[in-house]
């Protein structure tokens, strides 16, 4: 065995391991939106092998109920609510029916590829009010309610790596996560007085069932995505559900108003000589703009 080869970053231990104790989250309940499929469920999956309740929130019924069938394949309780985030008295209604949740995950997300250019106010807004607007509204019930009961809690908004960078032909997304990071350091700050961390958790590349079109497509046209990374392999979905958990632990009191990225430094690649510059038109494979 050559030993002067790159091997990259190990792999992760497998489906069910855990590094915190078994019971860490008994007696907790978890809200997880867009937790229906894809790292939203794996990060509730997580949580539930550590003893935690949930509650799932999405717009999709049926992705819901999917979810909750799966999920209680854990030995755990599994409550689902239909809920738009950007609706907050539904949101205040989802609140009031449930026991309160000790950890908040804010998932519910929505992107596509769009040149500035051509992004309607409308793809703007979708984007935006459901990225920022929401997390925000879902984070604003559950302080409140967590202030006017006077517990602690744990809040984890998923957040995105250009939101330090910005994201070319990603404009409403890109602004909309460096909304939600900011959200972070804000609220970290207001509430820790109260009890209440507020953390973010940054994804990488993590193949699963409900990603988008276009990373799917991406992924299909330049294969051997794992040589595309430092790690040399893409992240595993129970690694960012890890990683939620150690957030939102009693291990991790003193963390707060922090957001972990959790991508094998894959947002931190630079190369030695520049590579040409694609228009993200020609990305997307657009022809000229005319208006």
């Amino acid at each position: 065995m050559d030993d002067t080869l790159p091997r990259g970053l190990p792999a992760p231990p497998p489906l069910g391991a855990s590094a915190l104790p078994p019971g860490t989250y008994d007696g907790t309940l978890v809200l997880v939106t867009g937790g229906g499929t894809g790292l939203g469920k794996a990060i509730a999956a997580e949580f539930a092998r550590l003893g935690a309740d949930l509650l799932l929130v999405s717009r999709d019924a049926e992705h819901l109920r999917s979810a909750r069938d799966e999920l209680a394949g854990l030995g755990t309780r599994v409550t689902t609510a239909v809920c738009d985030v950007r609706d907050a008295e539904r949101i205040a209604e989802v609140f009031d029916a449930s026991p309160l949740p000790g950890v908040l995950v804010n998932n519910a997300a929505a992107n596509f590829p769009v040149p500035a250019e051509e992004m309607t106010p409308n793809a703007w807004r979708a984007v935006v009010d459901i990225t920022l607007t929401g997390t925000f509204l879902m984070t604003r019930e559950f302080g409140r309610c967590h202030l006017a009961a006077g517990t602690p809690g744990s809040v984890i908004d998923v957040g995105a790596s250009y939101a330090w960078t910005g994201g070319p032909g990603y404009a409403h997304s890109a602004a909309a996560k460096a909304g939600v990071r900011n959200l972070v350091e804000t609220l970290a700050v207001e509430w820790g007085p109260y009890g209440i961390q507020v953390n973010g958790l940054v994804p990488g590349l993590m193949p699963h069932e409900d990603m988008t079109a276009d990373i799917r497509g991406a992924l299909d046209r330049t294969g051997a995505h794992d040589a595309r990374q430092p790690a040399l392999r893409v992240g595993a979905p129970r690694e960012l559900g890890w990683a939620a958990t150690f957030l939102a632990s009693p291990y991790a009191r003193f963390i707060t108003g922090h957001t972990l990225v959790v991508d094998g430094a894959n947002w931190q690649r630079r190369v030695l000589v520049g590579a040409p510059v694609v228009p993200v038109r020609d990305q997307l494979g657009l022809g000229p703009f005319t208006g």
